[in-house]
C-alpha cells in the first residue's frame, strides 16, 4: 500500500520505519495504525529484512500518544474493539515478530507512543526523551498492552506508580528502572540502534526467532520452559546450526542462510 503517514526504507538489511506526522507530534491515528500493521507484516515476510528500527519524524517526539479526537465519543464496545484491533495488528504483532524491532525514542513517548516502544524488543532513548502513560488524566487506562508490558519491564510497584500518577520521566530515569536499554545523545540515536542490529545480523536468523519466541513465552504464558525446550530442539534441524558448528570447528566466521 502507498503510505501517507509513515516512511519506510530498507538499508543494509535493516527496515527503517519513521512515523511521519511531525506537526501532530507523530500521534497515532487510525490511518497510521493501519499503515504500521501493513509494514510490520511486510517486514515479517521479506527475507531482505533482518531487523527493524521504528522512530518518529523530527526531534520533538517519537510518538506523543494516540489521536484522542478520533475516539472521544466512543462507546464501551467501540473502545474495546479499538484496543483489541490495535493490539492484534500492531503491538502484539511487533512483540511476537520473528525479527527484532528496535524503538529509537527521539523525544516524547507518551500513551500509545510509549506502548509502541514497549512492544519493541529493544528500546534506545535520546537524552531529551520524556516517557509516560497519561491515560488516567483522560479517565482511561493504557489500552494497547501498556499495563502488561510496563509491569513486565519495571515491576508491579513502579508500573502502578507511573500509570496512576501519569507522571513523565526522563531518559536517564527510564534507563535506571529498565524501561529503556540505553540513553544516548540525540545525534547518536540512530547509529546506536543500527549498531545493535548490525550485531544481530551476524547471528543465525532462525535462532534469533526461536529466542524471541521463548523469551516472550516466559512472560506471556506458563509455557516458557517448554517453549524454550521445543525451540532449542528445532534449531538442531536447521542449516544454520550445521553452518554455525562447522564455522566454529573451522575457526571462521559463519555464513548463515536463515534456513
Amino acid at each position: 500500500m502507498a503510505y501517507q503517514n509513515i516512511l519506510s526504507e530498507i538499508k543494509e538489511n535493516i527496515l527503517y520505519v519513521t512515523i511521519n506526522r511531525e506537526k501532530a507530534l507523530n500521534a497515532l491515528n487510525a490511518a497510521t495504525l493501519t499503515e504500521l500493521a501493513d509494514v510490520i507484516a511486510f517486514a515479517g515476510k521479506t527475507d531482505d529484512v533482518r531487523g527493524i528500527i521504528i522512530t518518529g519524524a523530527g526531534e520533538k517526539a517519537f510518538v506523543a500518544g494516540a489521536d484522542i479526537k478520533e475516539f472521544s465519543d466512543y462507546s464501551g464496545k467501540q473502545g474495546e474493539e479499538l484496543a483489541r484491533k490495535g493490539q492484534e495488528n500492531v503491538f502484539n504483532a511487533i512483540e511476537n515478530a520473528a525479527k527484532p524491532f528496535v524503538a529509537a525514542i527521539n523525544g516524547f513517548a507518551l500513551g500509545g507512543g510509549l506502548e509502541l516502544a514497549m512492544a519493541c524488543h529493544i528500546r534506545i532513548a535520546s537524552d531529551n526523551a520524556k516517557l509516560g502513560l497519561p491515560e488516567v488524566t483522560l479517565g482511561l487506562i493504557p489500552g494497547y498492552g501498556g499495563t502488561q508490558r510496563l509491569t513486565q519491564l519495571v515491576g508491579k510497584g513502579k508500573a502502578i506508580e507511573l500509570i496512576t500518577t501519569a507522571n513523565m520521566i526522563g531518559a536517564t530515569e527510564a534507563e535506571k528502572i529498565g524501561l529503556v536499554n540505553y540513553t544516548v545523545p540525540q545525534a547518536d540515536l540512530m547509529s546506536k540502534a543500527k549498531e545493535i542490529l548490525d550485531l544481530v545480523k551476524q547471528r543465525a536468523p532462525l535462532a534469533i526467532s526461536a529466542a524471541i519466541k521463548s523469551i516472550n513465552a516466559s512472560v506471556n504464558s506458563n509455557m516458557g520452559y517448554e517453549t524454550e525446550i521445543k525451540a532449542f530442539g528445532d534449531c538442531f534441524e536447521t542449516n544454520d546450526f550445521k553452518e554455525g558448528v562447522s564455522a566454529f570447528i573451522e575457526k571462521r566466521s559463519p555464513k548463515f542462510s536463515g534456513k
